[in-house]
């Protein structure tokens, strides 16, 4: 009798798991592997969620544009190429995350001297957790405000973009920092993630005076940033500055196997015009008004930095290069230096490619009132 109960359950229970499977047939992409607990656990909580979180419309689509299809070559290129030229056109998406009041109402937004706007992927935490303690944490200094931003799409399919999306609501719930749309978060979308972010700058903190944009793996003296800013003659914001890491007479890394390959049915010319490392760089309100003008009228393409040499280059402006943006790393002096000294970083900007605890330990290293640095062993050199 026990035995024949214990069939009846588990028969139940198969069903159950059948029925689960066929309802959410179309988020294949979870992998989820299905056993007894894991299941019956899943169930549970998927039970025990609100009406409102298990029947939340989709969210409108952009077609595909299918004349891509008929590209020379487009079924010989990578599916994530194939995928950029499809929905290149696309730039509308639904805001998942808002701060509305970040710059104190568009009228009021000129309060804000130094806007750090940082891209971030939905699953760095931690990284996001360490810029708030450092560089990032917003402030008055030296009689100016800085104010701080993440931008971010979204990660992962089904019940994991699920949870990180909950990780950035609550996340915003605490920091109110956070801006995200419901696109996938990927190294061929950041033109779009800026795009957006430019689009969110014009109604919500339209004159806001300067901008650091940068990646959420940097490390950057926000102290010698507002000193630098404040020593623009002339320029409240209300004129032209684009300055960082310099990169000029490049083009399209044409290998299949790079991380920034472009082939050419992408980008048919050779040559990039002149723009600044993506990494981090700083900009006027006004240069980053002028690339959000100029953006309506190219094409999007997926290396985000080159972008916006593009836009300025059509605006008749040019990018500058900055001694204290070191995107491409600090050049040590040889010897039996600690290359991660902090009186190696005292004059910098930024520089790119920390480990989140580096920051951490970096930052309070140069805020520490004894540090003394000889002139002679720490000068800094330039980057290859």
């Amino acid at each position: 009798m026990r035995k024949k109960k214990t069939e009846t359950i588990a028969l139940i229970l198969t069903g159950i798991v059948c029925l689960f499977i066929i309802i959410n047939q179309n988020d294949t992409e979870d992998d989820v592997i299905f056993n007894s607990k894991d299941t019956f656990e899943m169930l549970r909580r998927q039970i025990e969620l609100p009406r409102s979180e298990t029947l939340q419309p989709l969210p409108s689509r952009c077609q595909q544009n299918t004349s891509a299809y008929n590209v020379a070559g487009f079924s010989t290129l990578p599916d994530h190429i194939q995928d950029f030229l499809l929905y290149r056109h696309c730039r509308k998406f639904p805001m998942l995350l808002d701060v509305p009041n970040k710059c104190g109402g568009p009228l009021n937004s000129a309060d804000v001297f130094l806007l750090l706007v940082i891209k971030s992927s939905p699953e760095n935490y931690d990284r996001r957790e360490v810029l708030r303690k450092t560089w990032a944490k917003e402030r008055l200094y030296k009689g100016v405000w800085i104010r701080r931003v993440f931008i971010s799409g979204t990660s992962s399919t089904g019940f994991e973009k699920r949870r990180l999306n909950e990780l950035l609501k609550l996340e915003n719930k605490e920091n109110k920092d956070i801006l995200q749309w419901d696109f996938n978060d990927s190294f061929f979308n950041l033109t779009l993630k800026q795009i957006l972010f430019l689009e969110w700058m014009e109604r919500r903190c339209p004159h806001a005076r300067f901008l650091l944009n940068g990646d959420d793996d940097i490390f950057a003296n926000t102290f010698n940033m507002v000193e630098y800013l404040q020593g623009q003659e002339d320029n409240d914001g209300s004129k032209h500055l684009f300055t960082g890491h310099l990169i000029q007479n490049v083009g399209p890394i044409r290998h299949p196997l790079s991380k920034y390959f472009v082939p050419v049915q992408v980008q048919e010319s050779d040559s990039y015009p002149p723009y600044c490392g993506g990494g981090g760089f700083l900009l006027s309100g006004f240069a980053a008004r002028t690339i959000y003008n100029m953006s309506h009228s190219i094409i999007l393409l997926p290396i985000d930095d080159v972008y916006m040499g593009m836009c300025l280059e059509k605006a008749g402006l040019k990018p500058t290069s900055h001694f204290g943006v070191r995107t491409a790393g600090l050049s040590v002096p040889a010897g039996n230096l600690d290359k991660f000294h902090p009186c190696f970083y005292r004059e910098i900007i930024l520089v790119h490619r920390f480990l989140p605890h580096m920051i951490f330990v970096m930052w309070h290293e140069m805020q520490d009132p004894h540090l003394q640095c000889g002139k002679t062993n720490f000068s800094l050199q330039e980057s290859p």
